[in-house]
């Protein structure tokens, strides 16, 4: 039997990655979209590429009525709007993948550092931060999970293990992003009008970005003491994508072997993690509309460093397909289904 999903705020680009990946999840019936910018007009009509594909009409969002109309919902809507309405409907039974961050962060305090005041804190202590790789167990079982942000996603990845087995200093972890400019959202902003981004390169938000926290949240669990992360984000004049580099000092000697052995007892069962062995590194181009995270590394021995890449796809991995991973584990369903499809090659 399918189960009934909503997506609430399905006209960003998230929003279409996810009615476009639903449409071909085979324990799925996608039964609302909401929009407020598109209510009454189709999906189609908002995003050409889905004629034929979705028929749904965009609704305005009405959350006591929309609880009528789906067991699972999606909530694609921007921090602070978002946790108005992941509350009301997980107080209704429903369950949820929050892609906004209003839940990924264990104290509100930290929240509230970053974003603004949190009204709906009786349900952090229960959120689960769904990075299926590190919290399986939990996401099984949760009502409510907060989708992880993009860049946390690989970079968390990529640095997890070596956190866990003490391989690296703590202090010295650096994270260097680039990311496609569609992680700013589809609205039209002057730093990513075309005449602005082509042919540019930029850092952006140094020191000050809102996914250094979550970061650090996640890091400092596997570490089981608190840790700090030099994070800065750049934007690169492609649609999607984000390289990670990472850097850090190694606490001990170790050998690539060891390192390969480090990510494979990690990640050995996990369906949307490659370990790139042999020398080979990870590029966007590879994970291209897929929910896959490639990592590989190189041993500095020059400096006594590790430097590790991970590539993923923004809006599949960072965003949509990471999401329906989600709601795969909390619904008893393969991690897996919905998700086997579209590998890019030039």
């Amino acid at each position: 039997m399918k189960i009934r999903v909503a997506i609430v705020g399905g006209t960003g680009y998230t929003g279409f990655e996810l009615v476009a990946l639903l449409q071909h999840h085979p324990r799925v019936q996608l039964t609302a979209i909401t929009s407020q910018s598109y209510a009454g007009q189709s999906i189609a009509e908002v995003f050409p590429a889905l004629r034929g594909v979705c028929s749904l009409v965009c609704e305005s969002l009405d959350v006591e009525s929309l609880s009528q109309q789906a067991d699972f919902f999606f909530v694609a809507l921007p921090h602070k709007t978002a946790m108005e309405v992941v509350a009301p409907l997980v107080r209704a039974g429903k369950r949820v993948v929050d892609l906004s961050a209003d839940f990924r962060f264990r104290d509100a305090a930290t929240y509230e550092q970053w974003y603004q005041e949190h009204t709906a804190k009786d349900l952090l202590a229960e959120a689960v931060y769904g990075l299926p790789e590190l919290h399986t167990d939990e996401i099984l079982s949760a009502r409510l999970v907060a989708n992880p942000g993009c860049y946390p996603s690989g970079v968390v990845l990529a640095a997890a293990p070596l956190v866990a087995a003490g391989v690296v200093e703590l202090d010295s972890l650096i994270a260097d992003c680039k990311s496609g400019v569609s992680g700013a959202g589809r609205a039209a902003t002057l730093t990513t009008h075309f005449c602005e981004i082509n042919d540019g390169f930029t850092a952006y938000k140094v020191g000050e970005h809102r996914h250094t926290p979550e970061i650090e949240q996640e890091l400092s669990i596997v570490a089981r003491r608190p840790l700090k992360v030099v994070f800065t984000p750049h934007l690169v004049p492609m649609s999607r994508g984000i390289l990670t580099t990472l850097y850090a000092s190694l606490a001990k000697d170790v050998a690539n072997e060891d390192i390969g052995g480090l990510y494979r007892k990690e990640y050995g069962s996990a369906p949307f993690v490659r370990v790139l062995d042999g020398g080979h590194l990870p590029s966007t181009l590879h994970v291209r509309g897929t929910n896959y995270c490639d990592i590989g590394w190189r041993l500095e021995d020059r400096t006594g460093r590790i430097i590790v890449i991970s590539a993923i796809d923004n809006l599949t991995r960072g965003a949509s397909g990471q999401a329906i991973c989600n709601m795969n584990l909390m619904c008893g369903f393969g991690e897996e289904t919905g998700l086997q499809l579209r590998v890019w090659q030039p």
